[in-house]
């Protein structure tokens, strides 16, 4: 949890935790930071912010400060169990354990990665797939995918559903315009929100957009919202390659309010990614009023249901074709706005945190 670096695992563990805090004034909880922290994350009194070193910003860290700091610290404060909201266990210690795995795109495309983190990954996750006293997952896509890969049995694994904030609602036309003034000099724009990582597709997305532009002739630009996690160079090539890269822009973080602003102002979301756990900008788009575009593999089908339209995430023609309908069936955007308006409550944070909550009561509970 870092200060205005929020991302997906973050606000996973924002909301989750947040929660289960909060219910239960009766358990102390220690939070385990790499780094100083911003008191903001110490959500109430019952919560003892620790910092351990060193901070854990490379695979040989990861080892030291799991095996290491973390299990020292689990003896220290006498935890009776520890949560892991991205995955990661200590190997040394035989305090139960909870972890969290979102999805194991690293063992599907490990060169998506650079090279010493996905060697960490698939060295280390198998391993803590079978420490863990139970997992957590965001899916049923991923439960299956952790179940088969990891040989892990079906009922160790508990499938939470991720939620989206309630700041996510549908914008003013003030605000619609506002947010095309500022980003595409008042055009009409798709939108990608994600870290800007290989999975997440940009090279297809940026070759099918320039195509549909190419092909309609069309002033709607392409809005790219996210941080640089890992700029590939065939993403680079992706984007020098482009003919029609003036109409492209990236805006790099941004804060919650002005991304519901955006949500609401798009005129569909892009969200080809080829490998997700669950797609949490899915169903914040959906909130928005904002029509979907999603992979229909993976977990995102699963995620938008019905209330999406599909392609083909490795198919740039597949792309371009979804962007032209998009572009040009306002009947399509109508009834995508409103399944994706039912679609979208059947997410919730609170949901999402009470899975968590029953694993772990049922953890701390003598049987």
């Amino acid at each position: 949890m870092l200060k205005g670096k929020l991302e997906g695992f973050g606000w996973y563990t924002y909301e989750t935790i947040s929660r289960l805090v909060n219910r239960h004034p009766e358990i102390e909880f220690y939070f385990f930071f790499d780094r100083p922290f911003d008191t903001k994350f110490v959500f109430a009194d019952n919560v003892h912010p620790v910092v351990l070193y060193p901070p854990a910003r490379h695979p040989i860290l990861f080892r030291i400060w799991f095996d290491f700091s973390v299990t020292r610290a689990l003896k220290k404060y006498a935890i009776d169990l520890f949560i892991s909201p991205d995955g990661y266990l200590s190997l040394r210690t035989n305090v139960p354990q909870v972890s969290v795995i979102h999805d194991l795109n690293f063992e599907h495309f490990p060169n998506d990665l650079p090279k010493s983190a996905s060697r960490y990954l698939r060295k280390f996750f198998p391993k803590f797939a079978e420490k863990a006293a139970h997992i957590l997952t965001v899916s049923e896509f991923s439960k299956e995918d952790i179940r088969t890969t990891y040989g892990i049995a079906s009922d160790k694994i508990t499938v939470g559903y991720n939620g989206a904030s309630a700041i996510f609602t549908p914008v003013s036309s003030e605000v619609k315009e506002r947010v095309k003034l500022k980003y595409t000099a008042s055009n009409e724009f798709f939108l990608f929100v994600g870290a800007l990582h290989p999975r997440k597709n940009l090279k297809r997305l940026l070759k099918a957009y320039d195509d549909f532009i190419e092909q309609t002739g069309s002033e709607t630009h392409l809005l790219i919202v996210g941080a640089a996690y890992y700029w590939s160079e065939e993403m680079k090539a992706a984007l020098n390659a482009m003919q029609n890269k003036e109409k492209v822009v990236f805006s790099g973080h941004v804060d919650i309010h002005e991304l519901r602003d955006i949500y609401g102002s798009a005129r569909a979301l892009a969200f080809v990614s080829y490998f997700e756990g669950f797609g949490i900008p899915i169903v914040e788009a959906m909130q928005c009023n904002c029509p979907v575009l999603v992979a229909e593999n993976t977990a995102c089908h699963e995620v938008a249901g019905e209330a999406a339209l599909l392609c083909d995430p490795f198919s740039e023609t597949s792309i371009t074709e979804s962007l032209k309908r998009l572009e040009n069936d306002e009947k399509l955007r109508e009834q995508l706005i409103a399944s994706g308006k039912s679609r979208c409550q059947e997410f919730s944070w609170d949901t999402t945190a009470h899975k968590m909550e029953e694993v772990m009561m049922n953890l701390l509970t003598p049987h």
